[in-house]
């Protein structure tokens, strides 16, 4: 079964653990010299155990898989040095370089079986187990069937894994980039048995650092350059020194006094820095939108939610442009359609599938049209008036603001809708979801990678994190198409992915918002950081003070 992600309106979750956003202390001049750089971030590092992690944002720096993700998420040589794949689609042979753990000990074919494994086995109540289904038993393993050494993957000899797959799966060598699918020491791991990854000292590292003085509550720890990484001559920074420091007013103060180097924004401070020089943006690959319950306890809501005459009408009676630009303030993106931009390009024209998704007349504004459209959905619900409650999460900075303006908004251009807010903090907000005990929710996905089916897979009818019960059988035809008898052709996969996401635009099962983009002041004497829209999301390989 696929897992839940706890992801309801959560951008505060790619502020925590391992998705954490850096903020950068230059430092004094001697440090420059030594190349270590001083980052902070808003709360503590959660976890460094990646088959329990709950986000990757800085994994790729301390571990590697076969690949690791370059500039604008394209793909880089990681530790595999040769790739082959069967004529279906369905065989991957990876052959590994010579390369060593951070302790000496040579990386393996059979450390990349033991890690997959451990994140299979449901005892290990991994959160990010579903991005293994379609490798061989994965899905058996993970509900209980199957033990995991019956998992798709084996060890030829120490050099050579081979994965077997029961499906072609379109974007699996952008998984192999994913740090969830990094090898793991076995050695090291039996022999701290459930300490294991517990502090610092207690794993070992693949990638170009390594962390030190971690020990699971540390408000302060620190990546060291990992002397074994097999690209160590590329690595040109000797250090990054982090420290817990949760304001973003403390944080821009020390930018402003010369202490840092990047520093995040909260919405009122892009209001007043966005022309300043130093001012950045790193979008991210996240949707802010609507979610409704199809089948909602209550007869008359539910009658309401499932016509899509209303459904459209609420999308038509937001203005994004002013949601973003004047509510919110923040540089924010405008979406047209559920897939965010930036994500993914056509294998033939390059177009970004942003644009090719979209659909007259679904997500732009129109205050007349949606006004017809509700009036015409009531009558055929037999409504004159509807009341539905919208919850959203607390924990957002931005939550308060656009529930407020979707009350304002949607109240003044739909007559007879009166939206009540329910704010609360988002694990409550996520057991109501599940429970199915709400009218709309305000939600947030981001992705995991660089395809457009991690967000195109939410509506399925199947799916645990579909909680408002969308379903479409059309729609489900053309993501098992593109996932199967077309998961080998590139171009009529993307064809078929471009018609689900217009079907569900014009079906308005979720009405998208707005897709999230973070903005920073940076110094310019900082050069090389990588930032991807998706998957390991900071890479510090090649960066280095000027």
């Amino acid at each position: 079964m696929k897992q839940q992600r706890r992801f309801t309106l959560l951008l505060a979750t790619l502020l925590v653990g391992f998705i954490i956003g850096p903020i950068l202390f230059h430092g004094t001049s001697q440090a420059a010299a030594k190349q270590v750089l001083h980052l902070s971030a808003t709360a503590p590092l959660d976890t460094i155990d990646i088959s329990k992690a709950t986000g990757y944002g800085q994994t790729g720096n301390v571990y590697e898989s076969f690949y690791r993700l370059g500039k604008h998420g394209s793909i880089t040589p990681g530790l595999a040095k040769d790739t082959k794949v069967s004529a279906d689609g369905l065989t991957w042979t990876f052959t590994l370089r010579d390369a060593k753990w951070s302790n000496g000990d040579p990386i393996t074919a059979q450390d990349f079986v033991y890690s997959w494994q451990r994140t299979v086995n449901p005892k290990t109540k991994s959160q990010y187990s579903y991005l293994f289904e379609g490798i061989k038993n994965a899905q058996a393993i993970s509900a209980g069937k199957l033990k995991p050494d019956q998992l798709g993957i084996k060890a030829q000899d120490d050099k050579t894994v081979v994965v077997t797959l029961e499906k072609p799966i379109a974007y699996f060598k952008i998984l192999m980039a994913y740090p969830l699918f990094a090898p793991q020491n076995e050695k090291v791991a039996q022999k701290y048995g459930k300490k294991y990854a517990t502090k610092s000292q207690n794993t070992v590292y693949s990638g170009p650092f390594k962390i030190e003085n971690w020990n699971g509550t540390s408000n302060k720890w620190r990546f060291v350059k990992n002397d074994q990484y097999w690209d160590k001559s590329a690595v040109k920074l000797q250090q990054i020194n982090y420290e817990v420091v949760p304001s973003t007013s403390t944080s821009l103060d020390l930018f402003q006094d010369g202490k840092l180097d990047l520093t995040p924004l909260a919405p009122e401070q892009v209001r007043e820095l966005k022309h300043d020089k130093d001012f950045k943006n790193y979008p991210y690959a996240m949707i802010y939108y609507l979610k409704y319950n199809f089948h909602n306890t209550n007869k008359q809501k539910q009658k309401a939610l499932n016509n899509q005459n209303i459904r459209l009408a609420i999308s038509l009676a937001i203005n994004r442009n002013q949601l973003t630009q004047k509510a919110l303030g923040d540089g924010s993106l405008i979406p047209n359609g559920f897939v965010p931009k930036g994500l993914a390009k056509d294998p033939q024209n390059k177009k970004d599938f942003a644009a090719e998704q979209g659909v007259p007349d679904t997500v732009t504004y129109n205050k007349t049209k949606a006004k017809a459209l509700w009036q015409q959905g009531l009558q055929e619900t037999g409504l004159k008036k509807l009341s539905l409650t919208l919850i959203a999460s607390n924990d957002d900075a931005s939550s308060k603001t656009v529930t407020e303006y979707l009350k304002d908004q949607l109240e003044k251009k739909l007559p007879g809708l009166t939206l009540n807010i329910r704010q609360m903090p988002s694990t409550a907000a996520n057991q109501f979801q599940q429970k199915g005990q709400f009218d709309i929710s305000l939600s947030a996905w981001g992705a995991d990678f660089n395809d457009p089916i991690t967000f195109l897979q939410i509506p399925e009818s199947d799916t645990s994190y579909n909680m408002g019960k969308y379903s479409n059988k059309d729609y489900d035809a053309l993501i098992h198409k593109a996932q199967n008898e077309d998961a080998n052709d590139p171009n009529a996969r993307w064809q078929d992915l471009i018609q689900a996401s217009q079907l569900f635009s014009k079906d308005q099962g979720m009405t998208p918002l707005y897709q999230n983009n973070a903005s920073y002041l940076q110094n310019a004497k900082v050069k090389g950081i990588i930032h991807n829209t998706a998957g390991a999301q900071w890479s510090y390989k090649y960066a280095s003070i000027k």
